[in-house]
């Protein structure tokens, strides 16, 4: 059986971990250091790191593989393959080189559409129709390798950061289940990238989280799926961070950009920069909890409009 080697660290890669466990032999997971989560600060180790300990396997988190004790260790071991499903880290030329079949990635975007961080953001954040899973030889260029297999999926317009997330866990395990056996007894084919095509999705930056209320509804819309639930959009509102779930399109109705024009049992609708303006129905008030807007409706006593968010 081939030894194998995975580094991953959210959720999303956890389904790909728990595939190679049961289909192959992995003789090392590496992933990010434990982080504090939460308003408590709690130590929590990375969701790749639960699975592995339920395991069994060995477990290494470095700062930076690059600098780390680690890298001479996981090079000794001597393993067929490196699979890697957002580990966080470029890595190094030496560890990529080590492996008798390489290194390759699952990658949450058709390559190479969303090279980077934030594929699955970025792609909805575009208003794009469809993404998917690539497949691909890991080089030192970032998410740049030959693709061995590709996938698509669509996106609906429903659909925010964390559907895709799942349906896109699951479709990298499978896809990856599929592609292996040809990786593994050398028959697989891959294809180059195009460079000229390639497109990036840089991790998430605090400037990008904020609404602009001046564009058009369909990108307010698109934006705030794009990332909700993590790391969610804002807007301010009396001096205050308004955190933004989700909302929906309301034709026809218009407005002075980012003005509260009306609000419902269920919703409070903003002018945007189009003939069509948003309806929030899913937020969070400065130190209070995630709720509908329904609920935070419920407990005002004064009329919202007329407020501009900004």
């Amino acid at each position: 059986m081939s030894k194998i080697i995975f580094m991953g660290t959210p959720e999303f890669s956890t389904k790909v971990l728990e595939m190679l466990i049961a289909e192959h032999e992995v003789v090392a997971v590496v992933t990010q250091p434990d982080r504090p989560v939460g308003r408590k600060r709690k130590l929590t180790p990375p969701p790749v790191k639960k699975v592995a300990v339920e395991h069994g396997i060995t477990v290494y988190q470095p700062e930076k593989l690059a600098q780390s004790e680690d890298l001479n260790t996981l090079i000794e071991l001597n393993a067929d393959l490196i699979v890697t499903a957002a580990f966080g880290q470029l890595l190094p030329e030496s560890l990529l080189a080590a492996p008798k079949l390489g290194a390759i990635n699952v990658h949450a975007s058709l390559l190479p559409k969303y090279r980077g961080g934030a594929p699955i953001h970025q792609a909805i954040i575009d208003g794009q129709k469809e993404t998917g899973i690539s497949i691909m030889y890991m080089v030192k260029k970032l998410d740049a390798g030959d693709v061995i297999s590709q996938r698509a999926i669509e996106i609906e317009l429903q659909d925010d950061v964390g559907t895709m997330h799942d349906k896109l866990s699951f479709l990298g395990a499978n896809l990856l289940k599929e592609t292996l056996p040809s990786i593994l007894n050398g028959t697989n084919d891959s294809i180059t990238q195009d460079d000229s095509e390639a497109t990036f999705a840089s991790n998430i930056s605090r400037e990008d989280e904020k609404i602009n209320w001046s564009l058009p509804a369909e990108q307010v819309y698109n934006h705030i799926r794009g990332l909700s639930p993590w790391p969610v959009a804002y807007t301010v509102m009396d001096g205050e961070n308004l955190k933004l779930f989700a909302s929906r399109i309301e034709k026809g109705k218009t407005g002075v950009p980012g003005t509260i024009i009306e609000t419902t049992k269920k919703a409070i609708i903003v002018a945007t920069g189009s003939e069509d303006a948003i309806a929030l129905t899913d937020i969070q008030v400065s130190g209070k909890k995630r709720m509908l807007t329904a609920n935070y409706l419920s407990g005002v006593q004064t009329s919202l409009v007329g407020k501009v968010l900004s």
